[in-house]
């Protein structure tokens, strides 16, 4: 928010406070629907996340995400809240004096004609065509979080995650599905077999305190060399983190070869459709599905 205001591109008549509420905590779910798994605080830090003994323990994905995300500085800083609401990364938001349907809508969309190689290659219409920025996000996906929010009359929902962040539909301005007044206050990661083979892979341009070009978050459960069980999301292709589900559907069942996840990884990017100056991202995901899915059946991350 401070960024984009300083860009004068937000322009809110007064800011509210949460840093004093009591949501900061990790801790294991004793009741309801993800009883065994771990409930995150949404005013925790992503970097008090990323190095809790549970989290590294049952959710290995999720740290290597989050750590792959910003500097260690920013992930200090960072709520885990605050990491699902970050606007989009596009250069074209930034630039007041550019058409932007999410910063003003019905001006256009410039990156549509515009330069466009780092944006989408799934979800987009020709309102917006931008990605979604998070790492911490893409993991959040795979292992099949429920974000916690609560209204001003103090009512309550679960939002699975694949249904928090939106496509840009009709209206691009709108990020996320919460509501008006809505308050995230907790984020459940439900328990899984992910632990031993889950993988993050980030391709990006540098090294360091850079976007993804394309991100994937994997966790197989194997038996027998058998894929018993597996989650794929993929960062930087699309509006929000995209799961690939037919890639997903393609190895249950399979052999956790080199081979099949491959063709898994075919299966899901045969539906891209790829913009002027990111066609390159199509052969990129297709080898970083198989890569990260490569790396977590010979990672043991126990």
């Amino acid at each position: 928010m401070l960024d984009l205001m300083k860009e004068d591109v937000e322009r809110p008549t007064e800011l509210v406070d949460l840093s004093r509420l009591k949501l900061a905590e990790i801790a294991e779910i004793k009741t309801g629907a993800n009883k065994g798994g771990l409930s995150l605080g949404s005013l925790g830090k992503n970097s008090e996340a990323a190095n809790h003994k549970l989290v590294r323990q049952r959710y290995p994905l999720l740290a290597q995400a989050i750590l792959a995300g910003a500097s260690a500085q920013i992930r200090n800083m960072a709520t885990n809240g605050g990491n699902l609401m970050q606007r989009t990364r596009c250069p074209y938001f930034y630039d007041v004096a550019m058409p932007c349907n999410k910063r003003e809508p019905g001006t256009g969309c410039g990156a549509y004609e515009g330069i466009n190689r780092m944006h989408a290659i799934f979800g987009w219409n020709k309102d917006c065509v931008a990605v979604y920025p998070s790492d911490m996000a893409v993991a959040l996906a795979a292992l099949d979080a429920v974000v916690n929010v609560q209204s001003i009359d103090g009512k309550q929902r679960a939002i699975p995650f694949t249904d928090f962040h939106r496509l840009p539909g009709k209206e691009p301005e709108k990020d996320t599905n919460l509501l008006h007044g809505e308050l995230i206050t907790s984020i459940e990661l439900p328990s899984n077999n992910f632990a031993s083979h889950s993988y993050y892979l980030k391709v990006r341009d540098r090294a360091s305190y850079a976007f993804a070009l394309v991100s994937v978050a994997v966790g197989l459960e194997l038996s027998d060399n058998r894929i018993k069980n597996v989650r794929i999301a993929m960062g930087g292709v699309a509006h929000k983190p995209w799961r690939a589900l037919d890639s997903e559907k393609f190895l249950i069942g399979k052999e956790a070869t080199e081979a099949n996840f491959i063709l898994a990884a075919s299966e899901e990017m045969v539906m891209a459709k790829p913009l002027e100056h990111n066609k390159f991202k199509v052969e990129l995901g297709k080898r970083a599905i198989a890569r990260a899915l490569l790396m977590a059946m010979n990672h043991d991350t126990k």
